[in-house]
């Protein structure tokens, strides 16, 4: 397994794998195909339809930090108006992401204590060794 930190633990796809997103993203695409090209079996969570849990969103704050989740280059943060975009903290951050789950970078993924922010082909990778 390999956490955010890059440390290794056992075998990332022997537990459940939980792909956290919105369905017609074009990153979530890339990703989703990636997890059925390897044959890696997930559930997927769409965060705009089923929302995200404050203590979910807690521990990803916790292991990869706000400035990693909140998608500052979507379009839902860019539409915000200028105070709401500005003296962004933790607090701040987290609020907005629960308020409007579409400012969480995608994809999440979540495995056991593994949890990737963003897709690439060769972070996924690494995962698989």
């Amino acid at each position: 397994m390999l956490l955010h930190n890059g440390t290794r633990l056992g075998n990332p796809w022997a537990m459940k794998t939980t792909l956290y997103g919105i369905k017609n993203c074009d990153t979530m695409k890339k990703a989703r195909s990636w997890l059925e090209s390897h044959g890696i079996d997930y559930e997927f969570h769409d965060y705009k339809v089923e929302g995200i849990e404050r203590a979910r969103l807690e521990s990803w704050l916790n292991v990869a930090g706000w400035e990693t989740l909140l998608n500052r280059a979507g379009t839902t943060f860019r539409r915000l108006p200028d105070d709401a975009q500005a003296n962004i903290d933790e607090r701040k951050a987290l609020r907005l992401m629960l308020e409007q789950p579409s400012m969480i970078r995608r994809p999440v993924l979540e495995r056991g204590r593994t949890l990737l922010v963003g897709f690439s082909p060769e972070k996924y990778s690494a995962l698989a060794k």
